[in-house]
């Protein structure tokens, strides 16, 4: 293995940090088809971790006050009401002039939530608690100048309030936009796994609230390989727009020590479609800097060589 992996599947990222004999990394499945949009982990989260009050203001667009993952929230649980697809055209009317009507002794089958296109044909409300992907490849560890952000032996991400001087450089780093500063002291903050709860052998709060056990915690191995029998299970079941996201060690960033079970797309959720580590290119970028540094060094030299080499030439 590389010494500064940038990208690409990373098998132990607590070993890479300098953790010797690590405990097995651990995360969060998330799996969005049980959310029921209550909230307790978003409660837990901030009472646990002492999280201040970020406000109460509804968008407008859906039950969701929190709006959005910061700096002051930590986890959150996102409300989409997607509605039904326009409804069909009637039926020609037959041979005889007349137009047949569905029938109402239920003989009909009823209709299913969604068309094979996935379009909902009725009203649905899709749900997912979200919160930081504690990524393989984190960028906003690898630009952080001061060290308050670092890899902990259970593989997650973790800010030292007390280290980070508020610079920002995380914020445009992370490529989720999780990552914030608080606007009264400008320091950065985000969900950190509990790590204190982790070390007292403990689950995180919001996995230990879940009613319905949606957030589920443990080793990510074990939630990687729960979560794909929880796909075919949906599938089986013609859930047939179930999929997992931030699963795979082959993505953009390296896989996420916190994935999702999604009942559409992404971008549905406020999700990216395809995220990318942000630092992935830094060392092609130094080889390119390096290049252009020598070009204009050999450009100076010359510069000053060439005019000498005349004047030797002209003094014969």
């Amino acid at each position: 293995m590389d010494e500064h992996l940038l990208s690409g599947p990373e098998r132990d990222v607590a070993a890479d940090a300098g953790h010797e004999q690590a405990p097995p990394r651990v995360g969060f499945f998330t799996d969005t088809s049980v959310c029921i949009g209550c909230k307790a982990c978003e409660v837990a989260c901030k009472e646990w971790n002492a999280v201040p009050a970020d406000g109460l203001s509804l968008s407008g667009m859906s039950y969701d006050n929190t709006q959005g993952l910061g700096a002051s929230s930590w986890r959150h649980v996102a409300f989409i009401e997607q509605p039904p697809a326009a409804p069909a055209p009637p039926s020609p009317p037959a041979a005889d002039g007349r137009t047949e009507l569905p029938l109402l002794d239920g003989a009909a089958p009823p209709r299913p939530a969604t068309d094979p296109t996935g379009t909902p044909t009725e009203l649905r409300w899709l749900m997912s608690s979200d919160v930081c992907k504690h990524c393989t490849h984190a960028a906003c560890l690898d630009v952080c100048p001061t060290g308050s952000l670092f890899r902990t032996e259970f593989g997650t991400v973790v800010v030292q309030e007390d280290i980070c001087n508020g610079c920002g450089y995380c914020v445009p780093a992370c490529p989720y936009g999780v990552i914030e500063q608080r606007p009264d002291d400008g320091r950065a903050f985000k969900c950190t796994l509990c790590y204190d709860r982790l070390g007292a052998g403990q689950e995180p709060a919001c996995a230990k609230a879940c009613p319905t056990e949606s957030i589920q915690f443990g080793p990510l191995d074990e939630l990687r390989e729960r979560a794909a029998l929880r796909v075919e299970q949906l599938h089986d079941a013609g859930v047939g727009q179930a999929r997992l996201y931030g699963h795979d060690p082959e993505d953009g960033v390296g896989g996420d020590g916190a994935f999702f079970l999604l009942l559409d797309e992404p971008e549905v959720y406020g999700l990216p479609p395809d995220p990318v580590v942000t630092t992935r290119d830094l060392p092609a970028m130094w080889k390119h800097a390096g290049a252009a540094a020598l070009s204009l060094i050999g450009g100076a030299v010359l510069s000053f060589a060439l005019p000498a080499l005349d004047r030797r030439r002209g003094r014969r």
